[in-house]
């Protein structure tokens, strides 16, 4: 049953990729897709074709990419804290990749994505660490956790907004970035994250048991014969890998992380080893849609992908909170 479904969520995936590829601005026929993908001439081609390969298939793969990544971190962060309301944003990791963003605009007069993505990247990683050492290291509990992210969460935030007051420059280019969006993307950026997001990705599915004895409780998990803290450590690790990528790429896209994990369990039950490989599988789906109709609602413009999963995220996010049964793992 959960094998089929997947099989079946891969199908749906495709056809969602299919859709981004051919609607835009400018809706292209399947004939045309299927010409500029395989038939394209290097150095040749119509505008049809450079909007497809250069445009939208990047974007598409982006989608992809960072859907999975923040449907998997959000998974693995709510099974760490035990705690049904996390997401990427409650270990500070969103938080630490904006600081070190606006810094390196600021400071050091970074102006491209395909630059300031290893600033992005080195502060959501320092900010994790951070947030163990300072919810206990080797005693660290999920409630610490929770609270040291908090803290630090709201830190960063109010640097990166003086920073944006004092300088108008750096405000102007993070505002599109902080708004959350695909438009942007290129294969250069593409190429720079899917060894982290590949990591990341690696690394959660292979602790997937011992998230399973955790959810149980400590002293469960212990007797089960999981190490904690070594499970914690890898989890934070595979969270930083995911959505550090993630967010330096695209910005905090919100809701992603924290709605398809709870979609998800509904379907499988509460085996990590199904949830995470269906988290992979959905998240790009529900992404990417999300970036389509964001493009068809304002054509000739678009509304960027991180407003729209906040719009559709919210109502149905209030109806999975007030269903008590999704609402306790």
């Amino acid at each position: 049953m959960r094998a089929g479904g997947l099989v079946l969520a891969v199908g749906v995936l495709a056809l969602v990729c299919a859709a981004s590829i051919a609607i835009g601005a400018k809706s292209l026929p399947f004939s045309e897709v299927w010409h500029a993908l395989f038939h394209r001439t290097a150095g040749a081609g119509g505008a049809d074709d450079v909007i497809v390969v250069d445009v939208r298939l990047p974007r598409t793969v982006m989608g992809l990419l960072v859907g999975a990544a923040l449907g998997l971190a959000g998974a693995v962060m709510q099974a760490l804290t035990r705690n049904p309301l996390a997401e990427p944003g409650l270990l500070g990791v969103n938080a630490g990749a904006a600081a070190a963003v606006v810094s390196a605009i600021s400071f050091l007069h970074v102006t491209s994505i395909t630059g300031y993505v290893w600033f992005a990247f080195l502060g959501a990683a320092v900010v994790s660490a951070l947030v163990y050492v300072l919810g206990g290291s080797r005693g660290a509990t999920p409630v610490r956790l929770a609270l040291a992210g908090t803290a630090a969460t709201a830190a960063l935030y109010g640097y990166v907004n003086a920073v944006q007051l004092l300088d108008a420059a750096a405000l102007d280019r993070l505002r599109f970035w902080t708004v959350g969006s695909l438009a942007s993307a290129d294969l250069a950026t593409v190429g720079k994250i899917w060894p982290f997001i590949a990591a990341g990705v690696v690394l959660a599915l292979l602790i997937a048991r011992p998230l399973n004895a955790m959810e149980m409780g400590d002293d469960t998990a212990r007797a089960l014969g999981a190490h904690l803290t070594r499970t914690r450590v890898l989890a934070m690790v595979s969270v930083t890998l995911l959505c550090g990528a993630a967010t330096a790429a695209c910005g905090p896209i919100v809701f992603i992380g924290l709605m398809v994990p709870h979609l998800v369990r509904a379907v499988t039950g509460p085996d990590m080893r199904w949830i995470l490989p269906y988290a992979a599988v959905l998240s790009p789906v529900l992404l990417l849609g999300a970036d389509v109709v964001g493009r068809v609602v304002a054509r000739p413009s678009e509304l960027q992908v991180g407003i729209v999963t906040a719009l559709l995220g919210g109502p149905v996010f209030i109806q999975l909170v007030r269903r008590k049964r999704m609402a306790h793992l």
